[in-house]
């Protein structure tokens, strides 16, 4: 059936196609989806290159009242209780209805399902598919499904705008493919479009993710939340790839030890050592090497010499890249890898944008507070699409489709200004933040903005919310506020991230906190 045939009363778009979008399209089934990638399907998101699994609380000495209390713990007083229990309580009947889908992960000697262990988790829990290729699995058996499913076409193109009614709901899309903008009117739109690690110059994401779902939220009005909140991942490869290639995690829960050039312990002295959760592994290897050491994951010995059966994704990395991870230490370094803030959603995954929904990293659901639990990101697009297809089911359709008009054309720079934005984003709103670092950053990411840089106005609401935050807390901390200030959230909108930018810009006034009541 073609796209135009569609009656839009009925038709739903959902914009990506990692984990998030396609869990969602094959939930909404048989309601018509038009899932809109910006490349082919099976390509580009960040989902098949997820190395470490999906947390589920499956054994026998585990419940998800544990899951939910280590996701609470590692998100740094953000969490919210109620969603992280929610969440944990679903994962075992996801990881099931996977199962059930064909996607096939990794067992044990007796059939059962084989579970690992990662940072921050006090039991095995995690559920992988290939030893370290968990993404790529759950990625491949979910676009089979899609691919299987008559009511989801898939159409690559790339989505440029939300069309909104009179009254400002969403009703559809504007998409762009081969140089021509066409709208697709919907009942309803979800985004699922990743991360913005690809603002930052060192990133284990694709360089298409750029924050591009937000931007199309925040551009309609919606309220963004926590948008400082970035977390990098501590181990990616340092041997001059980009993107970054990733050493899994799970890695050092099968052993490996953090050491500098003489083979000292990184993480001696530090409460959780190897494992402590990731914005600590990240900052201690930070400041170590900005104090002139170098940082290695140690893998050699037994584990490196079972790599290639155990973790064949980072084995073929390392051989790539001229490693050999039984007898040599792995370059590592800290890399953009996860955004924990993004378009606010209530539990069913709503915006408050009337016709929007969002799911997977681009949303910001409660679950990750300021630091995510490792394996909890497929987990969350998994345990929110559900119920944003039911949501989606209950929902009256969008009005006055017939009469929504084109949205204004945003000008854009064609990403020229990227390779700046990468190197501003690594430099002042990265692992450690400082006001003056911040302040350059909003001054240059503004100008670049201004000349229609949709990468730099992204950035620029990152470091206006990281410039609000007065505290260190998870993945954002300031070298200047080493403590904390009471729990609270950030949350703003694209007009009031633009205010602020100007005040800093033209008056350099002290910062004014952007939060809730």
């Amino acid at each position: 059936m073609s796209i135009v045939s569609r009656s839009p009363a009925d038709r739903v778009i959902v914009v990506g196609a990692g984990v998030a979008g396609l869990a969602t399209a094959l939930r909404l089934a048989p309601r018509p989806v038009t899932l809109v990638t910006a490349a082919p399907l099976g390509t580009g998101t960040a989902t098949g290159w997820a190395q470490g699994g999906i947390a589920a609380a499956i054994g026998t000495d585990d419940a998800p009242t544990l899951h939910a209390a280590d996701t609470e713990a590692a998100g740094a007083g953000l969490t919210e209780p109620d969603i992280a229990l929610a969440v944990a309580d679903a994962a075992p009947g996801l990881i099931d209805w996977l199962v059930a889908a064909g996607i096939g992960f990794d067992r044990d000697a007796d059939g059962n399902l084989a579970l690992g262990l990662e940072a921050a988790h006090s039991r095995r829990r995690i559920v992988r598919g290939r030893g370290d290729s968990t993404g790529a699995t759950v990625l491949e058996g979910l676009v089979a499904a899609v691919r299987a499913t008559p009511s989801i076409e898939v159409l690559v193109a790339e989505a440029k705008a939300l069309m909104q009614d009179a009254n400002g709901a969403v009703c559809g899309l504007v998409c762009e493919s081969d140089g021509a903008a066409f709208r697709l009117p919907a009942r309803a739109v979800v985004l699922a479009t990743g991360g913005v690690g690809g603002l930052y110059a060192a990133t284990t994401n694709p360089r298409g993710a750029v924050g591009s779902g937000l931007l199309l939220a925040a551009r309609a009005g919606a309220t963004l939340r926590d948008l400082e909140f970035v977390q990098f991942h501590p181990t990616a490869i340092d041997a001059g790839a980009d993107p970054m290639p990733l050493a899994t995690e799970a890695l050092r829960g099968e052993g490996a030890r953090l050491v500098d050039g003489e083979g000292e312990r990184v993480m001696a002295g530090i409460g959780g050592g190897d494992l402590a959760p990731r914005d600590v592994v990240a900052r201690a290897i930070f400041q170590a090497q900005a104090g002139g050491r170098e940082v290695f994951l140690d893998t050699r010995g037994e584990l490196g010499q079972s790599m290639a059966r155990r973790f064949p994704t980072v084995a073929g990395l390392c051989a790539g890249l001229g490693i050999d991870p039984a007898v040599q230490p792995i370059p590592v370094r800290p890399a953009a890898h996860y955004h924990m803030g993004g378009v606010l959603v209530d539990a069913e995954g709503r915006t408050d944008v009337p016709g929007l929904w969002a799911c997977g990293e681009v949303a910001s659901t409660g679950l990750h507070g300021a630091n995510r639990l490792a394996s909890n990101s497929l987990l969350e697009a998994l345990a929110f699409s559900g119920p944003i297809a039911a949501s989606i089911e209950a929902a009256p359709p969008a009005s006055l489709i017939g009469e929504a008009t084109m949205p204004e054309r945003h000008r854009s720079d064609g990403g020229r200004a990227l390779p700046e934005v990468r190197t501003l984003m690594e430099r002042r709103v990265g692992v450690v933040r400082d006001e003056a670092g911040l302040r350059a950053a909003i001054i240059r990411l503004r100008a670049l903005a201004e000349t229609g840089s949709d990468a730099a106005l992204t950035g620029l609401m990152i470091a206006v919310c990281a410039l609000s935050r007065q505290e260190s807390r998870g993945g954002h901390w300031r070298g200047d506020f080493s403590g904390q200030a009471a729990r609270y959230h950030t949350l703003t909108t694209l007009s009031e991230c633009l205010r602020a930018a100007e005040r800093i810009a033209e008056s350099q006034t002290p910062a004014e906190s952007l939060t809730d009541a």
